[in-house]
């Protein structure tokens, strides 16, 4: 309700948080290296974002591209957003932004990560977009659900697959272990 109550409010805390994270990360810097960068956020549920994609321009990019724009000046050039649900309006507001890379690709949002790299190209890195729910339905829905997706994937490059969040309780230990078989026979490590 900040953005609209109080925006002047809202934007002291944003700056002060975008601040905060330049000024850890330069502490951290100073005494060890970092691959790469995530922010956390779930700016997003099933249908679409918590917030517009007007909103999100005029509050957070700003924040986000000195943040970017530090990280890239200190050779810290995969930079991340954590965020569940339907994030396809986002992603090009990260990718102006400066973030370059996204997960966990939620299936059950719509996030399709084939199409997604078809519409993106390698200007956006992911992770993830493998269907926890595929795992609870046996050896066949996990072995589709990685063939469908993963060969392609790994071979347009900038994708690490992982499913679309955590495991679920649903999933048997078996049914895990086999899913991590079959992921690491698709990719040839196993």
């Amino acid at each position: 309700m900040l953005f609209y109550d109080d925006p002047m409010f809202l934007e002291e805390v944003l700056d002060n948080r975008a601040q905060l994270m330049i000024e850890i990360t330069e502490r951290v810097l100073e005494d060890t290296d970092i691959d790469y960068f995530a922010f956390w956020e779930d700016m997003a549920y099933k249908t679409g974002p918590l917030l517009s994609p007007a909103l999100f321009k005029k509050y957070l990019s700003p924040r986000y591209k000195r943040v970017t724009e530090f990280l890239r000046s200190r050779g810290i050039d995969l930079i991340f957003v954590d965020s569940d649900g339907n994030v396809e309006e986002l992603i090009p507001l990260w990718l102006d932004a400066g973030v370059n890379g996204v997960w966990p690709f939620e299936v059950a949002a719509g996030m399709d990560v084939v199409r997604l790299r078809k519409q993106y190209g390698s200007d956006l890195l992911m992770i993830g977009g493998l269907d926890k729910r595929a795992l609870a339905q046996g050896r066949e829905a996990i072995k589709n659900e990685v063939e469908s997706k993963v060969p392609w994937m790994i071979e347009q490059g900038g994708y690490i697959p992982q499913v679309d969040h955590g495991v679920p309780p649903d999933v048997s230990w078996d049914s895990f272990c086999y899913f991590n078989e079959v992921l690491r026979s698709t990719l040839g490590i196993g």
